[in-house]
């Protein structure tokens, strides 16, 4: 069969010239054909679609509508350009997170010296800071306290941004430039004078309303968008609220919105467990313990590590600890009774549920790391310490007990204090004095010369460190107290746990009722912050211990007071 002679025309329906000339915008007309060329290299293609409704046009006008990105507004400092007629308007650089509008966020210097991070924890937002805040970050880099270092951190993480390739400041940096890519917004910077009016009983020179002023400014210039001012200070969120201003508190650093919402440690089970997971359990002996292999629908709100419990009446309790988790399954092992007195630890039985809980992690060498929360008088340090002594003294499973805790005063500080390190944390271990105390009497064969001799061995297997001297210490066969971990910052707590090497032993401590530094809550704590990261860790425990046991005096102070 003969092939067909080549065309003599490069398309049979379009001129020569159309291949040539870019291509135009035209004004889409749905009653007619419409012409559609994929590219200059590709044959052109013809389409003749039927002719849509009224109903199918507005459709479709709409979908165009909502397919379009948003632009971002222009910051204030950049002028204003007119579009040409006929031009289409750029799409964005990257898709936006979230839907709807994005928010301009006006930063406080407090924001930026409690986490020199934050620019990039706004998501698709944008960042906008006035030059006042800029001066007031200039006067607080100097010296060696932590905000002077969040000051300069802050100082290059801004010199990195306008460093960065295609940086305008004009125009805002935009933030992931940096590798930062969950950060999708820009930061823009005050590059002009504003014009603003705040009321008389603001005095016009003091730093917080000149923010308060820049905040009112960009709120009718960006207008409907919303401005936000982002503050951790209290009383200058009340003053833009009086002036009717939109303002939040910074709340990234925060761990918990709320104490109670804790990860407590421990899970009751339902009174018809065995009812519901009793079908297909399967149990085992293996040494001391026996395990439980249950199913069911319990089992997803389980963590690794995590205490169940059963009590009913009339049937017989379970108290075991969560080993495995796979899909809807999970092994349960029972627990060492700690309550019973021929399993006293150093001379220390306990008293409640949690205690024993407690008990069975500190006395566990595959835990590394244990946190123990509770209010005053449920025997944490009792415990901790008691635990640390027979696993050094006794076991030969630690070298010696490592002791050391936020030194933060309750009231006014008494100045500096003379002597060695340990010396001068003397005053800051009353707690530990105490209750060395108690165990130190819990051998009353050994006579007044036996019990003297046992204090100074146990002294000998305890030291006393510095929290301001840890950095770049290693810590090996250790077992390692931090009391009071509620005044810790995240930060410092990652610094005490990064000290741990191979076979310490961590157990941190404290009661979040009891925070004495003045820039932390509940939710911001760094022993929140330590339960919630290691929840559900192999190797990791936490219990809540509920009932206090020092005096029925204290339980009542605890409760009323």
């Amino acid at each position: 069969m003969p092939l067909p002679s080549a065309p003599s025309k490069r398309a049979d329906r379009l001129p020569a010239d159309a291949f040539q000339s870019p291509l135009r915008a035209r004004p889409k007309q749905p009653a007619k054909p419409v012409l559609e060329t994929r590219s200059s290299s590709a044959p052109a293609v013809v389409n003749t679609p039927a002719a849509p409704s009224a109903a199918q046009a507005n459709k479709a006008r709409t979908n165009r509508k909502a397919a379009t990105p948003a632009q971002p507004p222009a910051p204030l400092a950049a002028t204003a350009t007119t579009e040409k007629a006929g031009t289409k308007p750029k799409a964005a650089a990257a898709p936006r997170k979230k839907a709807g509008p994005t928010k301009l966020f006006v930063l406080d210097t407090n924001v930026l010296l409690h986490d020199p991070m934050c620019l990039f924890r706004f998501e698709e937002h944008d960042i906008y800071l006035p030059m006042i805040v800029l001066e007031e970050l200039d006067g607080h880099k100097k010296g060696m306290t932590e905000v002077a270092r969040n000051a300069r951190q802050t100082s290059r993480t801004l010199d990195a941004l306008a460093a960065a390739d295609g940086a305008d400041i004009a125009h805002g940096f935009t933030l992931s430039s940096t590798g930062h890519t969950e950060a999708g917004g820009r930061l823009l910077f005050q590059t002009q004078p504003l014009d603003y009016s705040l009321p008389t009983s603001l005095p016009q020179g003091k730093a917080d309303n000149q923010i308060l002023g820049v905040v009112h400014a960009l709120g009718k210039a960006h207008a409907p968008r919303e401005v936000v001012l982002v503050s951790k200070d209290i009383n200058m969120r009340v003053k833009a609220r009086a002036l009717g201003l939109a303002t939040d508190d910074y709340q990234n650093d925060k761990t918990l919105e709320d104490g109670d919402l804790l990860y407590s440690g421990a899970l009751v089970l339902p009174t018809d467990f065995w009812a519901t997971h009793g079908q297909a359990v399967e149990s085992w002996q293996q040494g001391p313990h026996t395990f439980y292999k249950v199913t069911g629908p319990a089992v997803p709100s389980m963590h690794i590590n995590q205490f169940v419990y059963f009590e009913a009446p009339g049937e017989p309790s379970l108290y075991a600890r969560v080993t495995e988790i796979r899909n809807n399954t999970a092994v349960l092992r029972t627990l060492k009774d700690y309550n019973h007195l021929k399993n006293a630890v150093w001379g220390v039985t306990t008293r409640n549920r949690e205690q024993n809980f407690a008990m069975n992690l500190l006395m566990d060498p595959e835990v590394d790391f244990v946190t123990l929360t509770g209010t005053a008088g449920t025997g944490k340090t009792l415990m901790a310490l008691a635990a640390g002594l027979t696993q050094v003294l006794d076991d030969r499973r630690y070298t010696e007990i490592i002791v050391t805790r936020a030194t933060v005063s309750v009231g006014e500080d008494i100045g500096f204090l003379p002597g060695t390190e340990e010396e001068k944390m003397g005053p800051w271990m009353g707690a530990l004095d105490d209750n060395l105390e108690v165990l130190g009497k819990s051998d009353t064969s050994a006579g007044e010369w036996g019990r003297a001799a046992t204090n100074e061995l146990i002294r000998s297997r305890i030291k006393i460190k510095s929290m301001n001297f840890m950095r770049g210490r290693t810590f090996l066969n250790k077992y390692l107290i931090i009391d009071e971990a509620q005044n810790l910052t995240p930060k410092q707590m990652k610094t005490l746990i990064t000290r741990a090497g191979p076979g310490t032993k961590i157990v941190c401590m404290g009661n979040l009722a009891q925070i004495d530094t003045p820039y932390l809550t509940e939710g911001s704590s760094g022993l929140t912050y330590a339960v919630d990261r290691f929840k559900g860790w192999p190797h990791g425990g936490h219990i809540t211990l509920a009932r206090g046991e020092r005096s029925r005096l204290a339980d009542f102070a605890s409760e009323v007071l």
